[in-house]
């Protein structure tokens, strides 16, 4: 019994949390991003409620690199990155963004504990259904982009990434390679 649900464990985590099986870890195409707003590599702007009562937009961003993190306290794998990028907040400190971006619905009351339990660094907003769909439909989490000094869209992943994988784009797209 121990080992089953060691290994469901250990698929759930790989897996991700999503509504299929479906695990991509690839850079961002032409062909993905024709799902996105205005079918263009450009980031769709939003403005979403932040876990302080303030507003985040992302145009305030623009001239910095960006992670975008959509990801939700119950789901394992988004827990297991996170640890990362906090890591890569304080690395790069005010070179990078990262912008943490909650999908949790009946659990939105557990975002403000969990982020000061693991002492979360970046801003946090609670995700829209408009947002998720600008951004071509949010299948699984966790799921990030990273958004060039421009505001366009260089990367994507579907699922758990190593920090390694954020650690090269960052450096190429700073120019620190």
């Amino acid at each position: 019994m121990y080992k089953l649900s060691i290994s469901l464990l250990l698929i759930f985590i790989l897996v991700g949390c999503s509504k299929n099986s479906k695990n991509e870890n690839k850079p961002i195409n032409k062909q993905e991003t024709s799902v996105l707003k205005d079918n263009n590599n450009k980031a769709p702007e939003f403005t979403l409620p932040t876990t302080d009562g303030k507003d985040i937009k992302l145009a305030e961003y623009k001239g910095k690199v960006v992670i975008l993190d959509f990801w939700a306290t119950w789901c394992g794998p988004c827990r297991k990155g996170i640890p990362d990028l906090i890591e890569l907040q304080k690395e790069y400190g005010k070179d990078i963004v990262v912008i943490g971006i909650s999908l949790d619905e009946n659990t939105k009351g557990e975002v403000v504990p969990f982020m000061q339990k693991i002492g979360i660094n970046y801003p946090v907003a609670y995700g829209t259904l408009e947002v998720t769909q600008q951004y071509g439909g949010v299948e699984a989490i966790p799921t990030s982009f990273v958004i060039n000094k421009n505001g366009e869209i260089v990367d994507k992943h579907i699922g758990l990434v190593p920090k390694s994988e954020y650690t090269e784009v960052i450096n190429k797209l700073l120019n620190k390679s």
